[in-house]
């Protein structure tokens, strides 16, 4: 029998390589993503698409009831929907802040909380939740998502711990960089944030993350690393994969706190 995966933020990146790769597989895939007319392109690989917004309980509750209803089950949940709130911790409204924590985090752990009653039930199942090399080290003008994003390593943690009795795996990727659209939406929400604060020049700075992009990972990349993940017998509790991923996590390990401040602040000069 198939197994049924569910994929958040389907419309673009990760998401939608993840659920293209999951499909052809042999898995049967639902991708998910508030922009439903941007999913056209699964339907041909036989992706089921419904649209969902998660920062509404509604639109998830629905969403998995639809899922369990045709199919019965869930065995697969990769939440990797996700964006990053950037500019200065002081500019970022406190409306902003909120929404960024409620997409990255609640909106994850409530999905977690909705799937896994039909897991338990099967004593078996796969939750992936897509963090970042963001959730182990931190950047200028990216607070509120470094925070969203230690906050689900926590999270996992702690949720592996609690539901491994039940034969359901909790899995962490880390990605470093990847050629999404993510980076576009980072940068413009600095400049909204900070471009005419007491932090514009640094904000300009974000722009050079930009500028790099052309060295980033490809998102089947990340998705080959979800597959590989959900397939092993006994996964891993975190997967690192992506652009300078390796590398940053290494000094991030055994650097001090200043050595590292010092190499992170050299591309906000």
């Amino acid at each position: 029998m198939k197994k049924v995966a569910l994929v958040t933020g389907a419309s673009s990146g990760i998401g939608e390589a993840t659920a293209k790769l999951l499909a052809e597989s042999g898995y049967t895939v639902y991708g998910a993503a508030r922009r439903i007319g941007k999913m056209e392109g699964l339907i041909r690989f036989g992706i089921g698409v419904i649209a969902m917004d998660v920062s509404n309980d509604a639109s998830m509750v629905n969403a998995v009831n639809q899922i369990v209803g045709k199919e019965g089950k869930i065995d697969i949940l990769v939440n990797n929907a996700g964006f990053g709130s950037f500019g200065a911790i002081e500019d970022v409204s406190m409306e902003e802040a909120r929404y960024q924590m409620e997409v990255n985090v609640v909106g994850l752990a409530r999905l977690c909380q909705l799937v896994l009653p039909h897991m338990r039930r099967l004593r078996s199942g796969k939750i992936v939740n897509i963090t970042s090399i963001g959730g182990k080290m931190a950047t200028p003008m990216g607070g509120w998502y470094h925070a969203s994003k230690f906050a689900v390593e926590g999270l996992s943690d702690s949720l592996r711990l609690e539901v491994k009795q039940f034969g359901i795996d909790v899995i962490i990727i880390e990605p470093g960089g990847v050629k999404t659209e993510w980076t576009d939406i980072a940068v413009d929400n600095a400049k909204k944030s900070s471009a005419n604060t007491a932090y514009s020049a640094m904000a300009s700075k974000v722009a050079n993350m930009q500028a790099g992009t052309q060295n980033y990972a490809e998102p089947i990349e990340i998705a080959s690393v979800i597959k590989k993940a959900i397939e092993a017998k006994k996964p891993k509790a975190r997967y690192v994969k992506g652009s300078f991923a390796g590398a940053i996590l290494f000094a991030k390990r055994w650097l001090s706190d200043s050595c590292f401040d010092k190499m992170m602040m050299r591309n906000y000069r």
